[in-house]
Parts: structure tokens; sequence; C-alpha cells
């Protein structure tokens, strides 16, 4: 299957599965994560209409995109993965959003390194959900504390949360770790509704259904688009 089949396979998924919780498909957002993939399947996924791409690493998506986003502007480009302090001043220049914000110490370096945007970096705060090895804040009251960490920097903005569901077939503990982060964005915009909490990023190549299901509104699929990742 082509990476234009494999985009309008997606598409077709998302519509059936916004169709059986009485959604609208345009309400979730398809990223495309470009990791470990060449320039010209980036070209196709961008030829077959999506438009918001997914890179873990800083290096590597400066290396791959730097030039592609001045040829596309209207492209955009979101770290998912996780960010080095090191990295943090290349990271505030390249990425349209930081959505791997998962400590207070990342804030304050991030805060500092934004200082020469143009506009303040939108970031997602990302809520440890799901295996052991993941990153994340690991409650509300750690999301709260984040949150709190965020507001007197007038660089960044909070545009909502971020989580990995467990590696696991067990559809019960999948759709769990979506509504704890539902659940999360429920506290949050009420205890913080000056805060921007539109973007519920959720769901990957093997679960994105499940999570449309529990209200994402924004998903990561890289597998399904590109096939497997290149050795």
């Amino acid at each position: 299957m082509s990476i234009t089949e494999s985009v309008e396979q997606i598409q077709e998924r998302i519509a059936d599965a916004c169709l059986r919780v009485g959604r609208k498909p345009d309400s979730v957002r398809l990223m495309a994560v470009s990791k470990m993939q060449p320039l010209p399947s980036i070209e196709a996924a961008w030829n077959a209409g999506v438009r918001l791409f997914g890179e873990n690493r800083v290096q590597e998506a400066d290396e791959k995109f730097t030039l592609f986003k001045e040829q596309h502007p209207e492209l955009e480009l979101h770290l998912i993965g996780t960010l080095q302090r090191n990295k943090t001043n290349a990271a505030s220049m390249l990425f349209d959003c930081v959505q791997s914000v998962d400590r207070e110490a990342l804030i304050d370096k991030l805060g500092k390194a934004c200082t020469s945007r143009p506009k303040p970096l939108p970031i997602l705060l990302e809520l440890h959900t799901g295996e052991d090895s993941k990153t994340g804040f690991p409650n509300i009251d750690g999301l709260c504390r984040a949150v709190e960490r965020v507001l007197p920097y007038s660089s960044l903005v909070v545009q909502g949360l971020m989580t990995i569901a467990p590696n696991t077939e067990d559809k019960a503990r999948i759709r769990a770790s979506f509504r704890s982060l539902i659940s999360a964005y429920n506290i949050l915009s009420s205890r913080f509704p000056s805060c921007d909490w539109s973007c519920l990023s959720m769901g990957m190549s093997s679960d994105f259904e499940t999570a449309i299901e529990e209200g994402s509104t924004l998903i990561r699929i890289g597998t399904a688009i590109f096939g497997r990742r290149p050795a």
C-alpha cells in the first residue's frame, strides 16, 4: 500500500470512529510521525495532504525539516520525544509545539530559551498513564504544579495534554489510559480556565480509534502511514 493509500485509509477510519461517538471528523487532527523516515516519504505524506508532522529527536528533525519547512510554510512540526535540556535552544526555534513537556525543570529551560521567539511556544503537558519506562507527570497534582510553573513565562503557552497508552493488547487498559487524560483535562480546564486546553494528543497506529472514541483531538500515526521504520 502506498503512503497516499495509507493516509486515505486512516482518514476513513477516523471518520468511522467519529461517527460512532457523534463527532465530526474534522475535530481530529492527523499527525504523521516521521521519526527515521527519509525525506521522500515525508514528501509523499505531504502530497497526500498531511500538514502536521511529529519528530522524536531535535537533531534529526533539524536535518530533515529546516529547508522543507521553508519551502512549505504551512507545515507544522511538533516534538513528541523526550527533550534533553541541552537541546532546548534548538528546539525552541525549530518546532511549532513541544508535546512532550514532562518535568518542571524543562519548563524553566524552555521558558528562558523561547524569549527570542517572535511568538510564544505552544506546549503540551505529558501525563504518565502507561508503561513504567515512559515519561510524564505522574498525576493531577504534578500537572497542576506544572501549569503554575508555566504561567509566569510569557514565552510559553499551554495548549493541552498528551499521553502514551500502555503497550498492550488489553483494550481495557488502553481505554483507561485515555480516560485518565480526559479526567485530567476536565480538572485542569476548570482550575485554569485562562489556558487553552483544546489539544488532547493521544492515540497511535495501534489504538487511535479507541483514542478518538474517548475524546482525542490529535492522533500520532507512524507505522500505519509509513510502514515499519527503516532498520
